[in-house]
């Protein structure tokens, strides 16, 4: 299955809506991967508003 980014919270997702967000909105071109481990003492979380640990996608198109 390929993997889709919610371009509402740019979560890293596998199914057909956000588990995070609910949303249903997906695209498959995305570019740039971080995953976060622990969100309440990363640096990179709080720079990209992340409060769940999980791959996130930096630029979704």
């Amino acid at each position: 299955m390929v993997e889709q980014v919610c371009r509402e919270c740019h979560r890293v997702v596998t199914g057909q809506t956000c588990p995070v967000c609910g949303s249903s909105n997906l695209s498959s071109d995305w570019s740039g991967l971080v995953i976060i481990v622990d969100p309440q003492r990363s640096k990179i979380a709080e720079m990209i508003g992340v409060t769940v640990a999980d791959k996130y996608a930096l630029k979704v198109r």
